[in-house]
């Protein structure tokens, strides 16, 4: 698809070899570093907004609107890709009644949105549910038109028939990647990732249905039910106009724990047990829940990954970290001690050099 390219991305993303602990016999992990796709670390968002922004920029737009989490990945990375691009971004974040009408802080997503000088709007998930995120999107667009912006509305998490091709060409790039031999003669028989908005995994499913990966792609809900993603997956199938049913492209299963954005302990020592043994870090609300789902499913169900070689993509959200850190993760992290130190070891002076 031909479109103007307006962001400064780092593609292709790495894809390297993923010793998860555990594996099933003859299955081999590896990982496509979305994480890495630029924009300060916006993820699996980056391909999305690259088609959006250039749509926003070709008509007109002076600013943009989005809806998510107060922790939303999706609006951290709108409002800073929106910025290269000399974008206003607007934010409507999402929380609980009993802090909206509260400052929501300077954790995780929120400190680089505020730094980026997104205007953040609060509203109560109540609200949310009540009037969905188009009558509160438009809500916004209609005060700004009234005050003379020009703003683009960009869908909850990117995901519409237009956002959806940047995973449509993520799939190009894994070709790519492939045939360009560092695997040797190797072809991926699975992708696993996160399913948050349905974007992500449609595009998976479009771009390796009409290439030759001709992958199986398993998607693992963080936030609902998987029959409320298969639906909101086939409504963006009918934006294409693609006469399939989402059920027959992709298998989704439910990996939300106790709920979006809300971590068991079980979720954490995982992500902490992946760190220490393989060096990525994954994120608590997508990445995480995703390869926890898929490390448990292949703990229960280990015939069914025998000798297949799986692509986990990784689609970022590193920030949000740091609102986990403080509230459940310093007991698993915080080993220090002081540093005892040998006085009677022959040593000079330090006070002129290093």
């Amino acid at each position: 698809m031909k479109q103007p390219r307006t962001i400064n991305k780092r593609l292709p993303t790495p894809i390297h070899k993923w010793n998860l602990p555990g594996l099933p016999a003859n299955t081999e992990v590896y990982i496509k570093r979305d994480d890495l796709s630029g924009v300060q670390l916006s993820g699996n968002k980056v391909r999305k907004l690259e088609f959006l922004l250039a749509d926003a920029v070709s008509v007109g737009a002076d600013c943009v609107i989005t809806i998510g989490s107060i922790q939303s990945n999706h609006c951290r990375s709108t409002a800073v890709a929106a910025k290269y691009l000399n974008l206003d971004c607007f934010l409507i974040l999402c929380t609980s009644e009993l802090q909206v009408e509260k400052d929501p802080g300077l954790s995780g997503n929120l400190l680089i949105e505020r730094l980026v000088g997104a205007h953040i709007e609060l509203a109560s998930w109540e609200e949310f549910e009540k009037f969905g995120s188009w009558t509160l999107l438009n809500s916004l667009k209609e005060r700004l038109v009234k005050d003379g912006r020009r703003p683009y509305i960009v869908p909850v998490g990117g995901s519409n028939s237009l956002g959806t091709w940047g995973y449509i060409e993520a799939v190009q790039e894994i070709e790519q990647q492939l045939q360009q031999g560092e695997f040797g003669e190797m072809a991926f028989d699975d992708i696993v990732t996160a399913c948050g908005s349905s974007g992500t995994i449609v595009g998976l499913s479009l771009g390796s249905r009409l290439s030759t990966l001709k992958a199986k792609v398993h998607a693992f809900s963080v936030g609902e039910d998987p029959e409320n993603y298969y639906a909101f997956a086939q409504g963006l199938l009918d934006e294409f106009q693609a006469g399939l049913k989402s059920r027959d492209l992709f298998q989704i299963q439910d990996s939300k724990g106790l709920g979006y954005a809300i971590n068991t302990t079980e979720e954490l020592e995982f992500i902490k047990e992946v760190a220490e043994a393989t060096g990525v870090i994954l994120d608590p609300v997508y990445s995480g829940k995703a390869a926890y789902g898929f490390w448990k499913d292949m703990e229960k169900y280990p015939t069914k990954w025998e000798g297949r070689k799986v692509l986990f993509i990784h689609t970022g959200g590193i920030f949000g970290l740091y609102d986990k850190a403080t509230k459940q993760m310093s007991d698993m992290v915080g080993r220090w001690q002081r540093l005892k130190i040998n006085y009677s070891i022959p040593h000079k002076d330090a006070s002129s050099y290093w």
